[in-house]
C-alpha cells in the first residue's frame, strides 16, 4: 500500500466517522416525535420491543430516522464508506483484473439491491438514496464490463 492510499483512507475513514456522528444526532430527533416511532423504529421493531418511550428506541433508529427526514449526513456517510470500499478493493485487487471486475461487479448488485430496499419510500431521503444506490449500481457494473474488457493485460501497473 502506498503512502498516498493510506492518506486517502486514513482522511475517508475521518471523514466517515464526523458524517456518522453528525447523522446520529440529528436522527436522535426521532426522541422527540412519538408519532413516528411506528414508522422509523425499524431496529426497536425487530427486538420486539415497543417504543412506549424515548429510553427504548435503538441507536440504530437514529440512523433510520435521519437517513429519512435529514438525508445529508446519512448521504455523505454512505458516500464515504463507499469510497472507503472501492479504495479497499482497489488495493485488494489491483494486480488481476478478473478480481477487481468481480468485485465491482458484486459491488454494482449490492447496490442495485440497496436500490430495492428504498424503493418505495415516501420520503425524500428514501429517493435520494434511491437515486444514489441505482446510479451507483449501474457505474460499477459498467465499471466492472469495462475494467475486464478493456484493460490491458499485463500493462496495469501502478502510478
Amino acid at each position: 500500500m502506498t503512502f498516498n492510499n493510506l492518506l486517502q483512507m486514513i482522511i475517508t475513514a475521518f471523514f466517515f466517522m464526523v458524517f456518522t456522528f453528525c447523522t446520529w444526532y440529528e436522527g436522535s430527533e426521532i426522541m422527540d416525535k412519538p408519532w413516528e416511532w411506528k414508522y422509523s423504529t425499524h431496529f426497536t421493531q425487530e427486538n420486539d420491543v415497543q417504543a412506549m418511550e424515548a429510553k427504548d428506541i435503538s441507536n440504530l433508529d437514529h440512523f433510520v430516522y435521519a437517513a429519512k427526514f435529514k438525508p445529508l449526513f446519512p448521504f455523505l456517510m454512505v458516500l464515504a464508506a463507499s469510497y472507503l470500499i472501492i479504495l479497499t478493493g482497489y488495493i485488494l485487487f489491483k494486480r488481476s483484473i478478473k478480481k477487481m471486475a468481480l468485485f465491482l461487479l458484486g459491488l454494482g448488485v449490492l447496490f442495485l439491491l440497496s436500490n430495492g430496499i428504498v424503493s418505495n419510500s415516501p420520503t425524500v431521503g428514501g429517493n435520494i438514496f434511491q437515486a444514489f444506490f441505482l446510479i451507483s449500481g449501474m457505474m460499477a457494473v459498467i465499471g466492472a464490463a469495462l475494467y475486464y474488457f478493456l484493460m490491458p493485460t499485463g500493462l496495469h501497473t501502478e502510478v
